[in-house]
């Protein structure tokens, strides 16, 4: 089994209207300091397969649904998680 947490973020050279708001929404509240603020998406699954095949099936599904590949970067770290 395997916990795998994939990090999608746009890439940079896509306009960020949301990382916009929160950085204008920041500097409002005082934090003058934010200089760009990027807003992306962490997904956490939990993959039962084998360790010679879990990192395809991850690149697979990224590619196929996790991320939108004309605007997103993705990555992922992939941990195996021991049960006793």
């Amino acid at each position: 089994m395997y916990e795998v947490k994939v990090f999608v973020t746009l890439k940079e050279a896509v306009l960020d209207p949301q990382g916009s708001a929160v950085k204008n929404s920041l500097h409002h509240l005082g934090y003058e300091g934010v200089e760009d603020v990027r807003i992306g998406k962490v997904l956490t699954l939990r993959i039962d397969s084998s360790a010679d095949k879990v990192e395809a099936v991850v690149q697979e599904m990224c590619e196929k649904l996790l991320a939108n590949t004309v605007i997103e970067d993705y990555r992922y770290e992939i941990e195996e998680v021991v049960t006793s």
